[in-house]
């Protein structure tokens, strides 16, 4: 997204004597409350890639291994039954898609949980897996859609013509109901395709609204509420709960902007209290560049 850019641009401008004032001004770190009785949480994170092949540098493989156990430690931390995860995916030019550094970990580390949205990268990407408590909640059904001109074709380039960009999604049974998560990663760089995959976005999920299916958008949207990208979808049907303050912090705690990590709801859906972001780190690093973000719902 241009805005994000030219922040960075700005960033690397400021002294470090006022880079270090905005770290210290940023909100300090909140326990996570625990959620009300009856609720389900459902989290997003977008945990970002992770170079294969790279010994050193910020997001090679040499450096996840810093990340993983922050990266362990913030999934626990959010304490959900339901996590939509972006960016997890272990990249390398023409090398395995199978491989999952990040999804392995987590789920080496956390038994209790299962990854829906998920399979074998040739027929089902991996980049964004939706995590599920299995002693709570039972996948019935997954699937996806790229935003390009030919969505239902695996991995085909956005519209215009850059990087795959897609949605995941999974369906379930939460406490014997039934619930559709719709997993987002709108193109950070070109206004058009975020325009266009909310557009479609929007085409996919007006069915199962419009059949009374309970429905949730969640996500990286790289766009703050009331944008375009969010408006579009809530055409359709959805509504965005409040997220109060920053979702991305440039690895550095710095929090510049309104969220552009967002939970969207259908009739159905209730947020009960508030959504919880946060803002820490963990084991004394930050695992990614977002925070992770819940809330508690109840399903009607």
């Amino acid at each position: 997204m241009a805005i994000w850019k030219k922040a960075l641009k700005w960033l690397a401008g400021i002294a470090a004597v006022g880079l270090g004032a905005l770290v210290a001004c940023s909100p300090r770190a909140v326990p996570i409350a625990e959620a009300p009785a009856d609720t389900f949480r459902v989290g997003s994170l977008n945990v970002h890639y992770i170079i294969l092949g790279q010994d050193s540098g910020a997001w090679s493989e040499g450096d996840w291994e810093r990340r993983k156990g922050p990266m362990d430690a913030a999934f626990k931390a959010m304490n959900a039954d339901i996590v939509a995860f972006q960016e997890m995916e272990s990249f390398s030019r023409g090398g395995d898609k199978n491989t999952n550094l990040a999804r392995d970990w987590l789920l080496a580390r956390n038994p209790g949980y299962a990854a829906g949205a998920n399979g074998d990268a040739a027929v089902f990407p991996s980049t964004q897996p939706i995590f599920y408590r299995t002693d709570r909640v039972k996948l019935l059904d997954q699937g996806w859609f790229f935003f390009s001109e030919t969505p239902d074709v695996i991995y085909s380039r956005t519209f215009n013509g850059s990087w795959s960009a897609y949605a995941s999604w999974a369906q379930f049974e939460v406490d014997g109901k039934a619930l559709r998560v719709v997993n987002v990663h709108n193109d950070y760089a070109s206004r058009s395709n975020r325009r266009l995959s909310s557009e479609l976005i929007a085409e996919r999920i007006s069915p199962w609204i419009a059949a009374d299916e309970r429905v949730m958008v969640v996500g990286d949207f790289n766009a703050r509420a009331g944008g375009e990208p969010l408006t579009l979808v809530e055409a359709a049907g959805v509504t965005f709960v409040p997220v109060s303050g920053a979702t991305v912090h440039f690895n550095r705690g710095l929090n510049l902007f309104g969220a552009i990590d967002h939970l969207g709801v259908s009739d159905g859906v209730r947020l009960v209290g508030e959504t919880q972001v946060l803002r820490q780190k963990f084991d004394g690093e930050w695992p990614t560049d977002h925070y992770p973000v819940v809330g508690d719902f109840l399903l009607e």
